[in-house]
């Protein structure tokens, strides 16, 4: 991967550089930060938000151990998250578009900035897209955008699409409303799946058109976006004429894009690691539903983000087994 980098420790721009950068901050993430921050070691979570994965969609839990009767995901998260920065990890709400991870410092490219790190955990789960709307790829880069805050100035004064219901989609639509005329927000669902406070401000936002139940079935344009067609329930397809199409929708694939063919990956398109949860590249681990052989269920991941974290503190400071007391 030839990213045109040169960078030595004294280069290192240290307000950004970490001993750990973990992406993503789902139960896996969060709980690694927990343990790498607890263990004082420079922590940072890059996430795209708070029900951007699967934890965060889930509504009721009733089965995570401490915690009696039910929560909601995004609750539970939430508390992680609290819990992690009380002990010093920074939380960014950003995504991630590519990386170098082959070098000895590993750098992480994301749209608020670059940052460098000594190691990286990989917990971006599950929620990745393998079937793209039609017209989407055609049309990438000519109207089609999955980042607001890199494109909205180029679409001042325009009509554009939002299609998603997660704070992702939410934050972006809300960014975009500096710039447009208008914005359709396309929600997938009867309902959003996103805090109570962005989900009242979208809503009551003047330049925001609300289409629940709504699914984007095309992006239609020559050489851009014109028009997006959708469909809602019980009534006939739409045809609204846009000049952007921001899309933000989660399907169920392993998140690895951004990695750019840096780390092997299964036949089913999961991660490979090692019993202490670490890739092929020295010090860049994996954990959370990016990998395969995963059970899906919040306290396996935070379980797996555990190890990864242990060994991570384990690396750093040259030990051959954890010392007892910032592990409990």
């Amino acid at each position: 991967m030839d990213l045109n980098l040169d960078l030595n420790a004294n280069q290192l721009n240290h307000d950004n550089h970490y001993d750990v950068v973990i992406i993503g901050g789902g139960p896996a993430g969060a709980t690694a930060a927990i343990y790498t921050a607890r263990a004082d070691l420079k922590t940072l979570v890059i996430d795209k938000g708070l029900t951007a994965g699967a934890l965060g969609l889930t509504a009721k839990i009733a089965n995570y151990p401490g915690v009696p009767g039910e929560i909601s995901g995004a609750d539970l998260l939430k508390m992680m998250r609290e819990q992690a920065q009380s002990f010093g990890a920074i939380f960014t709400s950003d995504k991630v578009q590519a990386v170098d991870l082959t070098a000895e410092t590993k750098t992480i490219f994301a749209n608020g900035g670059t940052y460098t790190a000594r190691t990286v955990i990989i917990a971006t789960g599950s929620m990745g897209r393998g079937q793209r709307v039609k017209g989407e790829d055609e049309l990438l880069g000519r109207g089609v955008s999955y980042c607001a805050t890199c494109d909205a100035a180029f679409f001042r004064d325009q009509v554009v699409a939002v299609a998603g219901n997660s704070d992702e989609a939410i934050e972006e639509a809300l960014f975009l409303t500096k710039f447009v005329q208008q914005v359709h927000f396309l929600s997938p669902t009867p309902e959003l799946k996103a805090a109570p406070q962005m989900m009242a401000e979208l809503t009551a936002h003047p330049k925001v058109m609300m289409h629940f139940g709504t699914a984007p079935r095309e992006v239609m344009g020559t050489d851009r976006v014109e028009a997006v067609r959708v469909a809602q329930r019980g009534r006939p397809e739409e045809i609204i004429p846009v000049t952007g199409a921001f899309i933000y929708l989660q399907g169920g694939k392993p998140i690895t894009d951004f990695l750019q063919g840096q780390l092997p990956i299964s036949d089913t398109g999961c991660l490979i690691v090692d019993k202490e949860y670490q890739t092929a590249l020295p010090g860049v681990y994996a954990v959370g539903d990016v990998l395969c052989n995963h059970v899906k269920q919040a306290v396996i991941a935070a379980a797996e983000g555990a190890v990864a974290a242990i060994a991570i503190e384990k690396q750093l400071h040259h030990r051959k087994q954890l010392v007892a007391d910032w592990a409990k």
